[in-house]
């Protein structure tokens, strides 16, 4: 019943925000044609200028159809060294980034919000190659696939990337990393930075210069620092390299590669409950607070089991037992070339590969129940000793092309595509014995106590799209009309859980998500040489998250979900002046079939299964400002930017039991602010501060519990532009502070249904330095 009324809701919704969109398009088109033709006087490049000042082209996403805003490559490199592309986001308007520390590292610490979506229902792009599910565990996320500088910009869209942008994962969002291309000249830059915690990092670019037609570089960084909470380190290896062929007839070709090692340490996530210390119960050990963290020593505990030392459940949190280690390859091939002067072609050929494990512990008392269900069907288990290493692997090859091409002819440009990927993915899990049981001894791997995984997943998925669009009224006017198809195969194959191993299968399940026409229409009009108007709808279908999860979790007969599916509307107003730029933009957004996880009775039995259903639909509507000003009255010395974002997302259904409907989706602030002021004393010193504020977030479905809002605030002095000594050209020295007032706040949420969630602190003041040069 629940699946009907959300279904139907999902039609009118659809229906009403297509009518809308035709209306604004429909009205707006007569109407905004009807200006006069601009002053030839004002139509000039009006821009505002700094050092740390975007172009509008960049800072407001000028003649852009979509809300669609992007990083410079100068902000890209005054943010602390070694901060992830991921993180970089909490800058733009209506991004919510949270993470477990200043720099974004720790990847099951990171966590992304945008009007109505989460960090896996945005796509999320790489010189134009797909980066595919954004899941820690055998996904692609972005992060670990790019450099702060090796980055031109960055790129993204709150609510409808272009048509043309190939994504399976996006219900609307979409986010392009864009490299530096090679530089004409021979060179390379280095830096070294020092921070908190024992951080060290150390960054290498070396440039081949312009050699006939070609030109190069190879990168690469190496960081390590301790966690700001608890024992244990971070360690990343990165590793950039692209070769350049230039056409002499125009156009080129590039080869890029990417390689990725990264191990680390685990720190818990909190109730708020041990956060405040106030558990019924107090912590065994004591912790409370930010800083509760695992323990860096075996501590001394009773047996709860006669006779095995080890069996007492609190041994789990030894921090040696929670440890993440990946490894991930990346190779792509890109042409660009015109035919003639009005068709050019773009293709894109990409091979990843990737590993990796992550250990976590398992009390006694469970393995000794799991190993009691699985000796009868499985062989060569051995009885637990204490407590358990639980070791799961993940490894997989993902390649696919993108081929597309551009027509040109008078006030109409034509593009169409075609994207072909190919995901496996293969998944173990199993927990073995340690000498003695002891958590600080050997892992045994020779000693499988219960098995849990063993499956390859496989997704095939095919992507077409088709885009027009047509200038008119001396190209004041800009209207694009495209969709795109996608078509997704999935299997999974194998043990998917412990249940398969005890029934002695290992079965094959298949599914498949497809829609043929989902549309994108948006408009651009320029009222003058400064001012613009845009709107945009667009739908989309994407990928069930988690979809491993979902089939691996439920028996083979539960029917697999549907996919999840978007409707987006945008109305905006850019304005471009001398002193001042800014874009504001009022949205609404829909997606249908949202998954839960969710008991429900497991289909011709009485017996229930907790697994991802499709549960019911979201609604989200809100505005977002973005702007910065450069006052003359300041000399020029002095200026400011800011983004400001209020967003309501809230649930249209009710959830089993659970009256969500009208509530407020966890981890979602209402409002969120960033503000900053640069000032450029002289010419080789620039000194920035900014703050960012969130307002509070319910952490469950039923809106019982809640976390407050939090102000941090970020500052950044670079010296030295323009400094030179011997061979070396551009010495800086930068300076990063991080919560300079050391606010105290909850950041990551693992939300929940109706119970009390978990958290991630943020961390405390950060300082680094880093020394720079080019060569």
């Amino acid at each position: 019943m629940i699946q009907a009324v959300s279904n139907h809701r999902g039609d009118v919704r659809r229906l009403r925000a297509a009518l809308l969109a035709a209306s604004v398009l429909g009205v707006a088109t007569p109407a905004l044609a009807a200006e006069p033709d601009p002053d030839p006087a004002e139509v000039e490049a009006v821009v505002v200028t700094g050092r740390r000042v975007s172009e509008a082209s960049v800072a407001i996403g000028t003649d852009q159809a979509t809300a669609t805003v992007s990083i410079t490559r100068d902000a890209l490199l005054s943010a602390p060294a070694g901060v992830t592309g991921l993180k970089m986001l909490e800058s733009l308007p209506g991004f919510n980034v949270q993470a477990n520390d200043a720099l974004g590292m720790y990847e099951f610490g990171n966590s992304v919000s945008v009007r109505a979506f989460n960090f896996q229902q945005i796509g999320f792009l790489l010189d134009g190659i797909p980066m595919g599910r954004s899941d820690q565990f055998g996904g692609s996320p972005i992060y670990r696939y790019v450099d702060n500088e090796n980055l031109g910009r960055v790129q993204a869209s709150a609510g409808a990337g272009d048509v043309s942008l190939p994504s399976y994962a996006s219900l609307g969002p979409i986010v392009d990393y864009f490299t530096k291309t090679p530089d004409v000249d021979a060179g390379g830059s280095i830096s070294q930075t020092l921070g908190e915690d024992n951080l060290r990092r150390s960054f290498l670019r070396l440039e081949s210069g312009k050699i006939g037609n070609l030109s190069g570089y190879v990168a690469g960084s190496w960081i390590k620092g301790d966690l700001w909470r608890g024992p244990g380190f971070i360690k990343r290896e990165h590793y950039e390299g692209k070769v350049d062929y230039a056409f002499e007839s125009g156009g080129n070709l590039t080869f890029q590669t990417v390689h990725n090692d990264y191990y680390d340490y685990d720190s818990p996530s909190i109730t708020k409950a041990q956060y405040l210390g106030t558990t019924p119960t107090p912590d065994t050990f004591g912790r409370k607070g930010r800083d509760f963290a695992y323990l860096g020593y075996v501590p001394l505990l009773a047996e709860t089991t006669a006779g095995v030392k080890y069996s007492n459940a609190a041994y789990n949190q030894y921090y040696k037992f929670a440890v993440n280690a990946r490894q991930d390859h990346l190779y792509g091939l890109s042409l660009n070339k015109p035919i003639g002067e009005a068709f050019e072609i773009r293709s894109t050929a990409y091979y990843e590969d990737k590993g990796g494990y992550g250990v976590s512990p398992e009390a006694y008392s469970v393995s000794k129940t799991s190993y009691d269900n699985e000796k009868a069907y499985v062989s060569g288990l051995t009885a637990p000793k204490g407590l358990q290493y639980g070791l799961s692997g993940v490894d997989g090859i993902r390649k696919g092309v993108t081929v597309g091409g551009t027509w040109r002819t008078g006030v109409h440009t034509v593009q169409a595509g075609v994207w072909l990927e190919k995901d496996d993915y293969h998944r173990t899990q199993a927990r073995y014995n340690t000498v003695n049981g002891d958590p600080d001894g050997v892992p045994l791997l020779n000693e499988p106590v219960h098995l849990q995984r063993n499956y390859v997943s496989t997704r095939e998925t095919t992507q077409f799209f088709l885009k027009e669009t047509v200038k008119l009224f001396d190209e004041r006017l800009k209207v694009e009309l495209g969709f795109k198809s996608t078509d997704i195969d999935y299997k999974i194959s194998g043990y998917r859980n412990p249940a398969d191993y005890i029934a002695q299968r290992r079965p094959t399940i298949t599914d498949n998500w497809k829609d043929g026409f989902l549309p994108q229409v948006g408009l651009v009009y320029s009222i003058n040489s400064r001012d613009q108007v845009f709107t945009s709808y667009s739908e989309n279908l994407a990928l069930p998250r988690g979809a491993d999860d979902i089939f691996s979790a439920a028996s083979p007969t539960v029917p697999g979900p549907e996919p999840e599916t978007s409707q987006n509307l945008e109305v905006g107003y850019r304005a471009n002046r001398a002193t001042f730029n800014a874009s504001a933009v009022i949205y609404y957004t829909a997606f249908d079939n949202r998954l839960q996880s969710y008991a429900s009775v497991v289909p011709g039995s009485t017996t229930t299964e907790t697994f991802y259903q499709n549960v019911g639909a979201v609604e989200a509507h809100g505005a977002e400002f973005s702007g910065q000003w450069k006052p003359e009255l300041l000399g020029g010395k002095i200026y400011f930017n800011a983004n400001l974002s209020y967003n309501r997302a809230e649930f249209e259904n009710n959830f089993g039991t659970n009256a969500i409907a009208g509530n407020t989706l966890p981890d979602f602030p209402t409002w969120l602010f960033q503000s900053g002021v640069t000032w450029e004393p002289v010419d080789w010193a620039v000194v920035n501060v900014s703050a960012r504020h969130l307002s509070d977030r319910y952490t469950n479905m039923t809106n019982t519990e809640k976390t407050d809002g939090y102000t941090v605030w970020n500052a950044y002095v670079d010296l030295g532009d323009g400094f030179g000594v011997g061979p070396l050209k551009q010495v800086k020295a930068r300076v990063n502070v991080d919560n300079i007032f050391d606010e105290d706040y909850l950041g990551t949420i693992t939300t929940t249904v109706s119970t009390a969630a978990t958290f991630r602190p943020g961390s405390h003041r950060t300082f680094q330095v880093t020394l720079s040069a080019d060569f």
